[in-house]
Formats: C-alpha cells, sequence, structure tokens
C-alpha cells in the first residue's frame, strides 16, 4: 500500500539542470519521487543512485512532453500507479537563441507546447485533488526571461512571460483553498541547457551564470516557504524587478545586445 504520509512529488524534465537538482533536495526529505523527462535510461540512474542514497520510492516515466497528447498521457500513468501528488513541478521546457526567421516554425510550436500548453494541461489535470485535499504545491519554472522581452529568443521569453503571468494569476485563485502556486524564475543557470538552447555565448550567460546547486538551494527555500515569485541570486533579482523603473525601448536595446547570436566567423 502506498505510504500517505509520505509526499509524492512530480517534476518533470528531471533528468538535468534544475529538474535533477530538485530531485535530489526533495529525495534527502524522503520524497516518494516521480520523475518524467524524455531521457528514460538517465531518469532510472538517478532514480536508481537516490533510491540508493536515501531508501526512496520512485516512479519513472519516459515521455515526451512536447507533444500534444502529453499530458493526458502521464496523468493516465498516475492513475494506473494509484499516485496523488502533493507538489508538482513543471520544469520541463527549452529554448533557442536565433533570428526568429531562422528557426523552423515546427521548433517555436513544439517550445510553445512544452514551455506553456502542457504546463497548462498538467496543472488542470492534478490540481482538482489538491483542491479537494486542501493541500499541494505547484512550482512553475519561469526564467529571468519572463519580465522582459528578449529578442532573438522571442518565442521562448514570451512562453516564460506567459507562465509568470498564468502562475501569478493562479497563485491568488487557490491560495484560499490551501494550494500554493510558486514560479521561479532563474538567471543564466550552467546546465546543458545554455548549449542547446545556444544561448551559452550570449554576454549574461558568460558573466552571469549561476551553478545548479546555488540555484536550486534557493529554489527548495522558497518554496518551502511557500512564496509566490523566487529569483535566486541578487543580481538576476535586481535585473529582473528593476525592468519596471526602466523605459521599454532601454529594456529592448539592452536585451538585444545581450541576447544577439555570435555567429560563426
Amino acid at each position: 500500500m502506498t505510504d500517505l504520509t509520505v509526499e509524492t512529488v512530480l517534476i518533470t524534465g528531471a533528468s538535468g539542470g534544475i529538474g535533477e537538482g530538485l530531485a535530489r533536495r526533495f529525495a534527502a526529505d524522503g520524497a516518494r519521487l516521480v520523475l518524467v523527462a524524455r531521457r528514460g535510461e538517465r531518469l532510472q540512474q538517478l532514480a536508481t543512485e537516490l533510491q540508493t542514497r536515501h531508501d526512496i520510492e520512485h516512479v519513472v516515466i519516459a515521455l515526451d512532453l512536447s507533444t500534444p497528447e502529453a499530458a493526458r498521457i502521464l496523468y493516465q500513468d498516475l492513475e494506473l500507479h494509484g499516485l496523488t501528488i502533493d507538489i508538482l513541478v513543471n520544469n520541463a521546457g527549452f529554448g533557442r537563441n536565433d533570428d526568429f526567421t531562422a528557426i523552423p516554425m515546427a521548433e517555436h510550436v513544439e517550445m510553445m507546447q512544452l514551455n506553456m500548453v502542457t504546463l497548462v494541461q498538467l496543472t488542470h489535470l492534478i490540481l482538482p485533488q489538491m483542491i479537494a485535499r486542501r493541500r499541494g504545491t505547484i512550482v512553475n519554472v519561469g526564467s529571468t526571461a519572463s519580465f522582459q522581452p528578449g529578442p532573438y529568443s522571442t518565442v521562448y521569453f514570451a512562453t516564460k512571460a506567459f507562465v509568470l503571468s498564468f502562475s501569478e494569476g493562479l497563485s491568488q485563485e487557490v491560495r484560499e483553498h490551501g494550494v500554493t502556486v510558486t514560479c521561479l524564475c532563474p538567471g543564466p543557470t550552467r546546465t546543458d541547457f545554455g548549449a542547446r538552447s545556444r544561448m551559452d555565448q550570449n554576454w549574461n550567460f558568460i558573466h552571469g551564470s549561476m551553478s545548479t546547486d546555488a540555484v536550486c538551494d534557493v529554489a527548495y527555500r522558497g518554496l518551502r516557504r511557500r512564496k509566490r515569485i523566487i529569483v535566486p541570486g541578487i543580481l538576476n533579482w535586481i535585473l529582473a524587478f528593476s525592468v519596471r523603473f526602466t523605459p521599454r525601448f532601454l529594456i529592448l536595446q539592452l536585451m538585444q545586445q545581450w541576447q544577439r547570436p555570435r555567429k560563426a566567423p
């Protein structure tokens, strides 16, 4: 039988980076983990390591969350395992740095599906159980990109702005039901995201990136304190909130310089 006294935590994009870092912190607290990502072998390695180290229960689900039916398929898997989620971490996402028209439209659509649509669908499926129990936590991973537009990563920045707006609105809506919604907004973080998105040679990655451990330490403390918005790093916090007082045209010019792709010679 499932031990109802143990937290069950679902983390998407758990095979590396921030998702893996948070999985390690929840495991150290004895949580039951549901780890989801495309890289099933990497997920299983992580789960086995955490089970050996912390004697935790775990479920590994290898699934591409960028497909339209992914959230429904994942929810059906949860039902088959008899799992009720206490903490949902919507971490899966990706970005791309290039001229808007140089990125294939199919990739833009996949980015919007994963970063926004699957996140909303999964939240919509799991939230009713939390409301019924009058407890639960949802953590949506946004970015410091959530706070302003980003030339050359236009769609990525727009998806992260959506995540922040969605999280804040939902947080206010469900607080009376005992459910917390947190938006984690990290700045550049030293994971494989930088190389995959082609942002790792941009100014802000080179000069302002944080380690995954540092980001996850701040994130974990903040979500346990039920904070609505978490921005790890004092410089990231200053940059994120200073946009409220900076002329829009100046923000766009600055972001254009920071985000301009470095073309091969």
